[in-house]
């Protein structure tokens, strides 16, 4: 008998080591607050989590860890 090929892994693929972030940081925001975080991360086209992170890494001095673009999140 012959073996089945084994179907194809859904969604992204697995990020290099030391790609991926450590932890989760939650906020808790007005719905006016994420509307306003929403248009400055589209302004300078990015997703809202890449806006905050890199808007609290200026903020702290940090490096940037990447520019994720998208228009969702």
């Amino acid at each position: 008998m012959l073996s089945q090929p084994k179907p194809k892994k859904v969604g992204r693929p697995k990020l290099a080591k030391g790609e991926s972030k450590a932890a989760t940081v939650r906020v808790r925001a007005t719905p006016n607050e994420l509307k306003a975080y929403d248009k400055a991360a589209r302004a300078n086209g990015q997703i809202r989590s890449a806006w905050i992170r890199g808007t609290l890494n200026a903020a702290t001095r940090l490096p940037e860890t990447g520019n994720r673009k998208g228009c969702h999140e």
